[in-house]
């Protein structure tokens, strides 16, 4: 098909008498993919928090079990909405410990004095901030998202139990692949003979938790290794002494891994570890080794 040159004019909701917040709520909730976050489903909108306001909209990722806590802004971002943004995230979070929960932030325009100081939650609050650019092509209008300010790795010390319930082995077994649990337990294995290699004799167990598998060392629960088994897909996070360099290496043999201060998150996919088994017990004795010479 022959593509035409059609020049565009940018166009403010705020100050169109024809759209409103409501009518980008509808759009969103029509089309929660639109976001450009991935795979999302609507789970709830107008969500009425006591005291708190109402929560725009609520959607969730069934591959991941996050969900994100929308809030909506026309117009440029102040503090107001930031502050609910955040507001939301945290209830929603301490009501739902068993979810992943990220804040999005969606404004038609995102100052760089708000991006200065949301970049300052980095690793403390999993924060998206999304521009709005809404084009007139014609007579049609068209919503653009544009990401930016994505954090949504957390740091290795804002990991605790509070927010993630003991469970068990039976409760994984029902809610993921036996190849991803299969994958953690060898990999399990790798920390447990690499911590026996230098000289550690304590009692090494899986901690099974809602949203994760830690590590049960002794009397100590430790996030340093931390795997969370999808249905499609699983994340193994360590924290390791060169978080660049296994990285890198990582992603030369095609893998999805980020490096946030040492604390690195790799995708893993069935069968990944089959292929590359050496590469990800790298990673895994190198965490290993850095936590036990802590």
């Amino acid at each position: 098909m022959h593509l035409t040159y059609t020049k565009h004019e940018t166009v403010s909701l705020k100050a169109h008498p024809d759209f409103d917040e409501a009518w980008l709520q509808d759009r969103i909730a029509d089309d929660p993919t639109i976001l450009g976050l991935g795979d999302l489903n609507l789970l709830d909108r107008e969500r009425t928090h006591a005291k708190a306001g109402r929560l725009d909209l609520l959607l969730y990722s069934d591959a991941e079990d996050t969900r994100y806590e929308v809030e909506l802004m026309l117009g440029a971002t102040d503090e107001s909405h930031v502050i609910r943004c955040i507001e939301y995230w945290d209830i929603e979070r301490r009501r739902y410990p068993a979810y992943n929960h990220v804040a999005v932030l969606v404004a038609e325009d995102v100052t760089s004095r708000f991006l200065n100081v949301l970049a300052l939650f980095s690793g403390t609050i999993p924060f998206i901030a999304i521009q709005l650019n809404a084009l007139k092509v014609g007579d049609q209008i068209v919503l653009n998202f544009v990401k930016v300010l994505d954090q949504r790795i957390l740091r290795r010390d804002d990991t605790t139990e509070v927010s993630s319930p003991v469970t068990d082995r039976a409760t994984w077994e029902g809610k993921t692949k036996t190849t991803f649990l299969a994958t953690v337990d060898a990999l399990f294995d790798v920390a447990k003979t690499k911590a026996a290699e230098l000289g550690d004799k304590k009692d090494w167990q899986p901690n099974y938790t809602k949203s994760y598998i830690g590590v049960a060392h002794g009397n100590r629960r430790s996030t340093f290794l931390e795997f969370r088994p999808m249905k499609t897909f699983m994340w193994l996070k360590a924290w390791v002494d060169d978080g660049e360099g296994l990285v890198e290496a990582l992603k030369n043999k095609g893998f999805e891994a980020e490096d946030d201060e040492n604390e690195v998150w790799v995708k893993l996919t069935a069968g990944d570890y089959k292929k590359h088994q050496a590469a990800i017990d790298a990673v895994v004795i190198n965490a290993t080794t850095t936590w036990l010479d802590e």
